[in-house]
């Protein structure tokens, strides 16, 4: 099957420099007219599209004399990049369910299949001016999805992205960027050399044209293609009005999973994870549960459980003999049978299997629980010496 021809993609190009990032109307046009028909109508060349205002074509007849689609398309070349629009083998198709809003296109650096790498991929976002908690658990869940075979996405910003990107990259993973900038414009300027890797052993991907500048409008964009990407959206740390809910919500209205990790309910910074996890999100804590949530049948998390006791090995009847052994003073046969429910031959044979154990000795004929049990109650392994030797030496 035959990709888009050259025409297309020269048109859909200027077009990411003629028009913002998902804007719905600009999709809807293009829906309806094609690129080549819409870059005609928006710059002039043609009938105006229905319904656009005069301020709009304005606006976009003052780009339109700046406007060169060959030369970006070279800029990006030079780059070791690529143009991606619809219809590319490389397209990542999931970026479809944003219908309208869907990009003209994507500008990319990097040498990786973005639709293969798009489809075991894991958004990681949170605060940028994140506490060290937050970013030591970014950086275990970047390692942890990149260790497991996912692709780990965020926006290379400060903060949560930047662990979560470097957290990958530590074990040789891969990584993705997704820019509110050209991608030849690093943003924040401190992750140029973040970025650089990136794209050495990742990708970088931008909805704006080589040269584009972030603004807030563009950021708060740029989620949305973050949340269509991925599988699923982990948050790790968020106020109550961040970008980062706004990704996780957007990816939850798309279909897709959405995750938090819990912190101190005296930290705002996870105030706003906590009330999507009272929205309905995921409450995950590791790479392995990540994994089970998004991933095919069979990625399970290992079972979660606590110690397992000495007492906890016992035979029913043993079990139940231990319990009405008291600990000082000690207890006749004939009181212990009726306190455990048995006979007293029964209780007689478990109470010398809990002397052999260690868990209680005997008293002339009074039994009690032997004198060094664990110390933390019923959370730590039970460690008993073993029983004194009765006699002289």
């Amino acid at each position: 099957m035959s990709g888009p021809d050259a025409s297309e993609r020269l048109a859909r190009a200027a077009l990411t420099r003629l028009t913002e990032p998902g804007d719905e109307q600009v999709g809807r046009w293009l829906r309806q007219l094609g690129a080549q028909a819409l870059l005609q109508a928006l710059t002039g060349a043609g009938p105006p599209p229905p319904g656009a205002r005069k301020d709009r074509l304005a606006a976009c007849a003052a780009r339109a004399a700046a406007l060169d689609p060959g030369r970006d398309l070279e800029t990006v070349a030079r780059l070791g990049g690529r143009f991606l629009i619809p219809g590319d083998l490389q397209w990542p198709s999931q970026l479809d369910d944003l219908a309208d809003a869907r990009p003209v296109g994507l500008w990319v650096r990097g040498s990786p299949d973005v639709r293969l790498w798009a489809l075991r991929s894991v958004a990681v976002v949170g605060a940028r001016a994140c506490t060290d908690y937050g970013s030591h658990v970014a950086s275990l869940l970047g390692a942890g999805l990149a260790e497991r075979g996912w692709v780990v996405v965020s926006g290379a910003a400060f903060g949560v992205d930047g662990a979560a990107h470097r957290g990958a990259l530590a074990v040789s993973g891969a990584t993705v960027a997704v820019l509110a900038s050209g991608i030849d414009v690093p943003y924040p300027r401190g992750h140029a050399e973040l970025i650089d890797r990136i794209a050495e052993q990742g990708l970088v991907l931008a909805e704006l044209p080589p040269g584009g500048h972030p603004t807030r409008a563009r950021f708060v964009l740029r989620n949305r293609v973050i949340a269509a990407l991925t599988r699923g959206t982990v948050v790790v740390e968020a106020q109550y009005r961040s970008g980062s809910l706004v990704t996780a919500r957007r990816a939850r209205a798309l279909g897709r999973h959405t995750m938090g990790v819990p912190g101190p309910v005296t930290s705002g910074l996870s105030a706003g994870v906590h009330e999507l996890l009272r929205e309905g999100a995921c409450l995950v804590t590791d790479a392995d549960e990540i994994a089970e949530l998004v991933g095919t049948m069979g990625e399970l998390a290992p079972a979660r459980r606590g110690p397992v006791l000495a007492r906890d090995l016992l035979a029913p009847a043993a079990a139940a003999v231990l319990e009405a052994v008291p600990g000082r003073g000690g207890a006749g046969l004939a009181l212990l049978a009726r306190e455990a429910g048995l006979g007293t031959e029964r209780t007689l044979a478990s109470l010398y299997e809990l002397q052999a154990l260690g868990f209680v000795e005997r008293l002339g004929d009074r039994w009690q629980l032997a004198d060094e049990p664990s110390t933390d109650e019923g959370s730590k392994p039970l460690q008993r010496r073993p029983p004194a030797r009765r006699g002289g030496s």
